[in-house]
């Protein structure tokens, strides 16, 4: 059976604030979208008629960046996916995604701001599994491990 991940648990939460990053943390999502929209738990949200997974993810963007741009936050790469060239040969990312936010308080605000969370049902009729993984830019080198 496949395990699939939409939103974090308390656990990774705790993770996250447990490595006390400080400045800038960028978070690397990956994204397997649905074909069609599925707009169930949010039809107030849901166009006339249905849209594909990646329209309704791009109504997501439109809807988001507003508010990730007002908290300080950017945009720096959405690309199409696609199979990996290292790794599992059965995994298939339709959307890569950077968003780079000013510090893990920026990125918390930004979260739970409820003009964003009024749009985020999108996210959720487009996406059928994610990764997000934040990283932190090292100083130096890889000797810094």
């Amino acid at each position: 059976m496949n395990a699939y991940y939409l939103e974090p648990g308390q656990e990774a939460g705790a993770d996250l604030f447990s490595r006390n990053i400080t400045g800038p943390v960028v978070m690397l999502n990956m994204l397997r979208l649905r074909e069609v929209a599925d707009y169930r738990e949010t039809p107030e949200l849901a166009p006339q008629e249905p849209i594909s997974g990646n329209a309704a993810f791009q109504r997501y963007v439109d809807h988001t960046l507003p508010f990730l741009e007002q908290s300080g936050g950017e945009l720096m790469f959405l690309g199409d996916g696609g199979r990996f060239f290292i790794g599992p040969a059965n995994e298939q990312w339709d959307l890569i995604m950077l968003v780079k936010q000013s510090s893990l308080s920026s990125f918390m605000a930004f979260a739970s701001n409820p003009e964003y969370l009024a749009g985020m049902g999108h996210r959720t009729a487009a996406v059928l599994d994610a990764r997000l993984l934040p990283v932190v830019e090292r100083a130096r080198g890889i000797e810094a491990i």
